[in-house]
């Protein structure tokens, strides 16, 4: 009778743990190794997706290993190096990003977004020649050389230009494996925002402006891809009412500058890149659904496409009404929580 009882136990400790993360197909287990890919300045949700990486350190949670520029802009690298320095992350690397996508003043707000730095004196910087970072897929082959097999997640979301070079990268000082091979043997997956499924299709941002490696990555990257699209991110809106009203606790924040200087403030505005740090990060409990597995695909047009198939390795994110709902107030809560080590 009592072997039964525990042979019961542990069936129901089992169905326990698999109804936490049944929608988790790269479940991790422990502190989760990130590195971040980013076109920041070209939306302020480039920013917000970091706040939240920030926190996610602060509570144990995450080892943000690297921050990879993939905007052609000097602004852009020296603002994640404010941002880090503010956040008291100023140990984590940069990667800056030479002959990009050069987007000049993106509906001439995201300039002004992250040049702020360079006019006002309320930040300083722990970089002193951001000219002399290292270039993004070289610091990618530094960095992933250093971790264990299949430990780490790459969160991009921007352009796929740095993902794409790394692919095409050979051996070199830091590990003898071709770019592929050292993704295949270090990455666990890449949580991606990017592409387009809804009623009314678009060759979406991140992926028209760098079409080709948006391509060469769907087509060659050797892990699994989870994709969160463009329908995801408008689902789930921030309010400006946040915000407004949620950071008095903070004389000067570089988030908050930064959203008020993206756009003539007060406005909403869609969590695109929030829900692939999101996805990747809540493991369990997750309010975004996944697609069964199959194969992305980007046309010459820049247009997505996904097909199921039982034995791809490609999957999309959605997400419900309600969900949205309860996810819009998870990012609320956690991007008005006041960092555990920023630079007053």
């Amino acid at each position: 009778m009592m072997k039964n009882i525990v042979l019961a136990a542990f069936i129901l400790l089992g169905q326990v743990a698999l109804a936490q993360h049944p929608t988790h197909p790269f479940y991790m287990e422990g502190k989760l190794k990130v590195i971040l890919d980013t076109d920041m300045g070209n939306d302020i949700d480039d920013a917000m997706a970091l706040d939240m990486l920030y926190k996610y350190a602060d509570q144990g949670r995450v080892n943000l290993l690297a921050i990879m520029n993939n905007k052609e802009s000097d602004y852009s690298t020296r603002f994640i190096d404010l941002m880090s320095t503010w956040y008291g992350y100023k140990k984590i690397p940069i990667g800056r990003i030479e002959k990009g996508v050069f987007i000049n003043d993106y509906v001439d707000y995201s300039k002004n977004m992250v040049e702020y730095n360079d006019t006002t004196k309320r930040y300083k910087y722990s970089i002193k020649k951001h000219d002399k970072l290292l270039e993004t897929h070289e610091l990618y082959r530094k960095v992933l050389a250093r971790q264990k097999d299949h430990s780490v997640v790459v969160i991009s979301v921007g352009f796929s230009t740095n993902l794409a070079r790394l692919l095409q990268s050979g051996p070199d000082k830091y590990s003898p494996l071709s770019g592929v091979e050292l993704v295949a043997r270090k990455v666990k997956y890449l949580s991606v925002m990017a592409g387009s499924f809804g009623e009314k299709k678009r060759a979406e941002f991140n992926v028209i402006h760098d079409r080709p490696a948006a391509q060469y990555v769907m087509a060659n990257w050797p892990t699994g891809i989870v994709l969160s699209p463009f329908e995801v991110g408008t689902s789930v809106i921030y309010p400006a009412a946040s915000i407004e009203q949620d950071f008095g606790w903070a004389a000067n924040h570089p988030l908050i500058d930064a959203y008020k200087r993206y756009r003539p403030f007060p406005y909403n505005r869609p969590t695109w890149d929030l829900t692939s740090v999101y996805y990747a990060v809540e493991q369990e409990n997750n309010l975004l659904d996944i697609s069964k597995p199959g194969k992305l695909t980007v046309d010459d047009e820049g247009f997505t496409h996904f097909s199921e198939q039982p034995d791809g390795k490609h999957y999309v994110l959605s997400i419900t009404t309600d969900n949205a709902k309860l996810l819009r107030q998870y990012f609320i809560d956690l991007i008005k929580q006041k960092p555990k080590r920023y630079v007053k």
